[in-house]
Formats: structure tokens, C-alpha cells, sequence
């Protein structure tokens, strides 16, 4: 059986391998024992750690002391997460992947226990963006680093695409210097023949997924973008919670369309239990933190210091602007759209919240209004740091800054 294992594992180290190496594998030192990497369905978390594996042996998908196993793969159904680790172990293994561990039983036990057992072994996992390893008796937060991945940035996106380096920039870069940046920038496209709003604006319908490159195919990205909704909601959220019944399932997956369809949405509780059919309060609110978890939804919550944790969102978004194309029963509003990129592109490593003038509120530092070419600062005149984020324009000037320019954060 384990030799079976092994041949997958090479099998899979060479398909899911990429040349293409995502912000994440470049700026996370996976220094932990254990490191557990969480996302959505898609973002490229499989071929992140296949990439981690085969730097340890510069490259060897042969070599014995790594070993890729998929958690839900039928070879599976005979052994156990612990037999596995152990027989590695014993053969001089020292690096195993665990991909898609939130599809197999107990795996936070499992985890432990081979945590606990092999001191020399080094871990790592990858599952849903809702996996909790933090739940129950086999709590995992003082042995495991856990990571969110997200999807690809505008910046990745450009380089994956047309094999250009392009540099990221810290928000406060992009606020002090976005003129020079954009300028920068821009050159570098230009060498390539490529305009920057063209390029943006088919990234938001696209270029969120790295699968999207596989497919180069828009109709059936989107597709199976909304088909990979679905299954999130059905086997991901189902196998993390194993209470979800079948019609809770169907009221969370109407829950995400109706929101999907009234973005950006201001969360009105009580219409929402009668559009959803739900009868209880508790109930809904636990539907729409399970969406969140997954990595559907996106809240923000009002700028208010006081009682922050206690507040209900203000707003509410999907993820990102590839999700409103593919779930939305119509065209999605431009406004809309530029707001769930700027949020999405934000949120990754800064705290966004809603401010009393203007769209959103940045670590307390910042005030964005964000809007096409000619937005006006009227909304936010009478704010300190205030800035405008605005699409249609390649470079920007004083306070007024490319919205493109955010998607090189990461």
C-alpha cells in the first residue's frame, strides 16, 4: 500500500508542479514543524506546497524523504493519516504533504498524534478556508502555523500571463508615491505592448483563479467558478460540519445568491429570514458566518472603536470581483465591482472597515473613496489621510490614485 502511495505521490509532484511560483511561496518562511494552509477552492494552495516539497530536494519528486498524499484520494479508504506518516518516517522521510485534509475524518487527531510521535518529521496540511484547527479536544494552535492563501493579484496576474517580473508595494509606497510607481510601472508594460486598463478590467472578470490559464476559456471559467461555489458549500462546509443538513445546505446556497445579486449589501436580518425561509435569527447568522469562513463573503463592519467585536457588518461583499461575474444573476455594477476589488486587494493583510464618509477605513490611517475617472473628493473633503481610488485612469495625481495600483500589494 505505501508503495502505491509513493507512485501517486510522484505522479502528482510532476502534474501539480508550476513554474510559476505565487506571492505566497515567496514571502512565507515555513519554518514551523506543522504549517497548515488554508483558502479557497482553487487560489493554488496544492501547488504551493508541491513547490515546497520539491525546493527542500531541489527538485527530485523521486527523492524517498518527500511525500505528497491526497487526503480524499480512495487509496485512502484502507490506511490512516498516522500509518502513513509512520511507515515514511521509518524509511528516513522528513517532509509530507497532507493536501485537502479537511475531507478525512479526525484529521486534527491525526495530526496530533504524528506531531506528538515524530519529532524529526516536518508537517504540512492544506484545506478549506473554513477549516478550524483550533476545534474541539485536538486543538492544534500551539503546534501548527496556520496561513490564508488568497487568489492571484492584479501584479500576479500580469506576470503569469505575459512572463514579466513586475515589484509589489506597500500601501503606504502606493499613498506617498503611486505617481512615480505608476510611471514605473507603466514603462515596464509598455516594453510588452501591454495597456494597464485593458488588462485590469479582463482581470476582474478572470484573473482572480490560476485554473483560469488551464481553461482559457471565459464561459466555462465562469462555470466552473460557480459549480466550485457550490461545492463548497455542499462537501467543504458539510465536512467541517457535519450537522448541515441537506436543507440547511439549500438555504445557505440561496443565502449566497441573494447576496451575490444585492452587493454591496447592508445585512437587514429580518428581510433575510424571510427571503432565506429561516426561522430563527441564530440560525441565519450562523449560515452567513459559514459563508464567510469559506472564503464567499467578505463583511465589513463601522469604524466605531466602541464595542467593534460585538457590531454586525455594515457591509457585505463577495469575495472578489471573478465571484460577482460567475454568481450574479445579471452584469454586475461597476461600482460594485471596483469596491470588491479594492476590499479583496485590502484585506489581505490590512483591517478594513467602514468609515462615516467615504467607502472604507484602512488600519485607522487611511480614507478611501473608490469610483471611475470622474469621482470628486467631495465625500471625503473634510477627511485627514483621504485619498481617491480610481479606475479608468492609468496614472493618477496628489490624492487621486490609480485603483489598478492596489492590485500590487502582494
Amino acid at each position: 500500500m505505501f508503495e502505491e502511495l509513493q507512485k501517486l505521490s510522484h505522479k502528482f509532484l510532476e502534474i501539480k508542479n508550476s513554474s510559476y511560483r505565487r506571492y505566497f511561496i515567496r514571502n512565507v518562511n515555513f519554518s514551523h514543524r506543522m504549517t497548515v494552509l488554508v483558502g479557497q477552492r482553487g487560489v493554488g494552495k496544492t501547488t504551493t506546497l508541491v513547490q515546497t516539497l520539491l525546493d527542500f530536494v531541489k527538485g527530485d519528486r523521486f527523492d524517498p524523504r518527500i511525500l505528497y498524499i491526497q487526503a480524499d484520494h480512495f487509496l485512502m479508504g484502507s490506511t490512516s493519516l498516522y500509518e502513513i506518516a509512520e511507515q515514511f518516517h521509518v524509511l528516513g522521510g522528513k517532509w509530507i504533504v497532507f493536501d485537502e485534509i479537511h475531507k478525512y475524518p479526525d484529521w486534527s487527531k491525526e495530526l496530533k498524534s504524528i506531531y506528538d510521535t515524530f519529532k524529526d518529521l516536518k508537517i504540512f496540511a492544506s484545506g478549506s478556508s473554513a477549516l478550524e484547527i483550533y476545534k474541539g479536544s485536538h486543538d492544534l494552535t500551539r503546534r501548527a502555523a496556520l496561513f490564508h492563501m488568497q487568489g492571484m493579484s492584479y501584479r500576479e496576474y500580469l506576470e503569469l500571463v505575459h512572463q514579466i517580473e513586475l515589484p509589489a508595494y506597500e500601501l503606504k509606497e502606493i499613498c506617498l508615491n503611486h505617481e512615480k510607481i505608476a510611471d514605473k510601472l507603466l514603462k515596464k508594460l509598455n516594453q510588452k505592448e501591454l495597456r494597464v486598463i485593458p488588462q485590469f478590467h479582463k482581470y476582474l472578470k478572470v484573473g482572480y483563479y490560476p485554473y483560469f490559464f488551464e481553461m482559457n476559456n471565459e464561459a466555462i471559467y465562469k462555470m466552473t467558478l460557480e459549480q466550485n461555489a457550490h461545492t463548497t458549500i455542499e462537501a467543504d462546509l458539510a465536512a467541517i460540519y457535519p450537522h448541515l443538513t441537506g436543507a440547511s445546505i439549500h438555504k445557505m446556497k440561496k443565502l449566497l445568491v441573494f447576496i451575490a445579486n444585492s452587493v454591496p449589501f447592508m445585512p437587514n436580518w429580518n428581510h433575510m429570514k424571510n427571503v432565506i425561509e429561516v426561522g430563527d435569527l441564530r440560525t441565519l447568522k450562523a449560515y452567513f458566518s459559514h459563508l464567510e469562513d469559506a472564503g464567499l463573503i467578505r463583511s465589513v463592519s463601522k469604524a466605531t472603536k466602541k464595542f467593534a467585536a460585538l457590531e454586525s457588518p455594515s457591509k457585505v461583499y463577495l469575495e472578489n470581483p471573478n465571484q460577482l461575474y460567475a454568481i450574479s444573476s445579471s452584469l454586475p455594477e461597476k461600482g460594485t465591482v471596483r469596491e470588491t476589488f479594492f476590499l479583496n486587494m485590502l484585506a489581505q493583510k490590512h483591517s478594513v472597515k467602514v468609515p462615516g464618509n467615504g467607502d472604507f477605513w484602512v488600519e485607522g490611517d487611511y480614507v478611501f473613496e473608490v469610483g471611475g475617472k470622474n469621482k470628486s473628493f467631495e465625500q471625503i473633503k473634510s477627511q485627514k489621510n483621504a485619498f481617491l481610488a480610481c479606475d479608468e485612469i492609468e496614472q493618477g495625481a496628489g490624492a487621486k490614485i490609480p485603483l489598478w495600483l492596489f492590485g500590487f500589494l502582494y
